[in-house]
């Protein structure tokens, strides 16, 4: 006889209920969805620029590693082959200047400069270059003080 009695606080949603909550449900995951683009587009825009800075940190390094009167240090701009790293290309231009003193004398010196931009990129602050600046001296001594 107990079975046979219904409670009446024991009912279900209706189905207007349900269509309320689908909707809520729907607009809260195309918010999430709108959200999870914008990331995945940031993402792969920072991971450009961690790739060109390690182009570039690379270029400095091969500079670095070479005589200071080298045919690589030859003074000025050098556009290179377009360079692939983890599947994006990169162009990289090369600028190297002799350093000089106040009397317009020849320091031994050399700025290098190294600007890595990636050519792909769907926003315009992805396609930015990265520019790594160092000083190359030779060994023998004289004075070498950089002007900013």
């Amino acid at each position: 006889m107990g079975q046979d009695i219904k409670n009446n606080s024991e009912r279900g949603f209706t189905l207007v209920e349900t269509a309320i909550a689908l909707v809520v449900m729907m607009v809260v995951s195309l918010s999430m969805s709108s959200l999870f683009v914008y990331s995945l587009h940031n993402n792969v825009g920072g991971n450009d620029r961690a790739l060109s800075m390690a182009v570039a940190q690379r270029q400095l390094e091969q500079l670095r590693s070479v005589n200071f009167n080298d045919a690589t240090l030859t003074v000025g701009t050098t556009t290179l082959p377009t360079v692939t790293e983890g599947g994006r290309s990169y162009t990289v231009v090369r600028s190297i200047s002799d350093e000089t003193n106040g009397d317009g004398t020849l320091k031994q010196l050399k700025k290098i400069t190294i600007s890595v931009t990636p050519i792909t990129g769907v926003k315009s602050w992805q396609r930015t270059p990265v520019v790594l600046v160092s000083h190359r001296s030779s060994l023998t001594t004289g004075v070498y003080a950089v002007s900013q």
